[in-house]
């Protein structure tokens, strides 16, 4: 795709992206590197890689540095980045130096990998915005990954230096036009760019592509380019469906630093990843419960919905989920599956899936939590549950109401699910209860039936249960 670089371009590189290294890459003593990649294989993280073999020697050789890239098209991290995020993760308890690239510029553009049609341009400043709140949250996840990390695997390597967040409005902000094209676009064949799989998918479609779109992967191969020379950054990890993206900027790093020595290959200087599109075993995009994103902020997901969704795992993907999403030995995560396949009612393997993500993501505190919260809700014996307990568990979270109490005894239960929209309408809430569907307490009840102050667990809340998963607490105004 690109051609040898001149020393004119070489010039506008070199100014544009001066070489500068924040932190040191090379002298540390990184033991069993050489496992890494068959490691990330064996859990199924691997869709291609460039040069295996040589990047095995590469990784052995000293410390590195890796990015992934994500645009700021949401202010949270959603279930579907754990994936690249905890490719990263792996990385770095070998004591790799990871980044992730927060793409503000690039999302102004929008990528057309894996769409059918052109991506809706997003205002400035809502990217603005998406991209303070996303560097929050990626730095949150790397903060509790470590934690999670050491109670699990011992970190690899001498040294595990932080994990940088970068935005890549920081060298395309005040790069003209000029400029770029001097680096990038006189490198690249126009046949090869056309030839890619994201754009031939959409010249073959009545809407084509714009050229912005087409751009994109000039844009993405000189972030590669930029993180090489500012990071000595020299693999990036992306998705399968930035394959293309990936190799564009492998042949721009290896042209715009072409060796004097012809009989070297410059592209041998840096090396590309991609991991698996990941979905279920239906068919289905991995990462979305009803139809909505399930993210890793507690403000827009609760734990508790979050500890469910990995509960709720088929048997035909837990496997795959417990390898990726974990760092749980492979040998052991193989006992479970082998136990959970005896006694599949238990679910073994989902119990431990919901477990380990919930605390790599929320803590352990969060997995006390949404266990707290599964047991109040999901047991028919109130028995032993703690009020104090329930309303710490579920602080924050919209299945807890605080009602006065004239509401509280003056309003039948089917009339309390109604109005707080635990069932959808009164004709469906007496369905439920003609098939004693309706509960409080863990008691089916009738369509005349209220709370009682016997009825409240520690004189403070009760429960309501609308069918087999719709939940509420009721507490009592203070």
């Amino acid at each position: 795709m690109f051609r040898t670089a001149s020393a004119a371009r070489r010039a506008v590189l070199n100014r544009r992206v001066p070489r500068q290294y924040p932190f040191s890459t090379s002298g540390r003593d990184v033991p069993t590197q050489a496992e890494l990649l068959d490691d990330l294989s064996s859990r199924g993280f691997i869709s291609q890689v460039t040069k295996s073999e040589q990047l095995q020697n590469f990784l052995r050789d000293q410390s590195r540095v890796v990015y992934s890239g994500i645009d700021p098209t949401a202010t949270s991290l959603h279930v579907g980045h754990i994936l690249p995020m905890m490719c990263l993760v792996h990385f770095q308890i070998r004591g790799h130096q990871v980044i992730s690239l927060i793409g503000g510029a690039t999302s102004l553009i929008g990528d057309p990998s894996g769409r059918s049609t052109e991506r809706p341009l997003m205002e400035e400043a809502l990217v603005q915005d998406n991209m303070m709140k996303l560097t929050a949250s990626v730095q949150r996840f790397f903060e509790r990954a470590h934690g999670y990390a050491e109670k699990r695997t011992p970190l690899l390597g001498t040294t595990h230096p932080p994990p940088r967040v970068m935005n890549n409005i920081d060298w395309f902000r005040g790069l003209g036009v000029l400029e770029f094209l001097r680096v990038a676009g006189t490198a690249a064949r126009v046949n090869t760019m056309v030839a890619r799989e994201s754009v031939q998918s959409r010249l073959n479609t009545q809407q084509g592509i714009s050229f912005a779109e087409f751009s994109y992967q000039l844009l993405q191969a000189y972030d590669f380019l930029a993180l090489y020379e500012k990071a000595g950054c020299t693999i990036q990890v992306g998705g399968s469906d930035q394959w293309g993206n990936i190799i564009a900027g492998l042949e721009l790093i290896g042209r715009a630093n072409e060796p004097q020595d012809s009989a070297a290959d410059g592209r041998d200087r840096a090396y590309g990843i991609t991991t698996p599109l990941l979905t279920t075993a239906s068919g289905a995009k991995f990462g979305k419960s009803a139809g909505n994103a399930v993210w890793l902020n507690e403000q827009l997901t609760s734990v508790y919905d979050f500890y469910q969704f990995f509960m709720k795992t088929n048997d035909e993907d837990v496997g795959r989920y417990l390898k990726m999403f974990t760092l749980l030995p492979l040998e052991h995560i193989e006992q479970v599956l082998e136990d959970h396949k005896k006694r599949p009612e238990e679910r073994i393997a989902q119990k431990l899936l919901a477990d380990e993500v919930t605390e790599l993501v929320h803590t352990a505190q969060g997995v006390k939590h949404a266990t707290a919260i599964t047991k109040v809700l999901f047991d028919t014996d109130v028995s032993t549950v703690n009020a104090e307990e329930v309303l710490d568990a579920l602080a924050d979270d919209p299945r807890l109401f605080f009602i006065p109490a004239d509401e509280m005894y003056g309003t039948t239960v089917l009339k309390l699910a109604v109005n707080h929209n635990i069932t959808k309408s009164t004709s469906a809430a007496k369905s439920l209860v003609s098939m004693r569907g309706l509960y409080l307490n863990g008691r089916a009840v009738e369509a005349n039936a209220k709370v009682h102050p016997e009825d409240l667990i520690d004189g403070r809340l009760v429960i309501v249960r609308a069918g087999k998963d719709k939940h509420a607490v009721f507490a009592i105004q203070t």
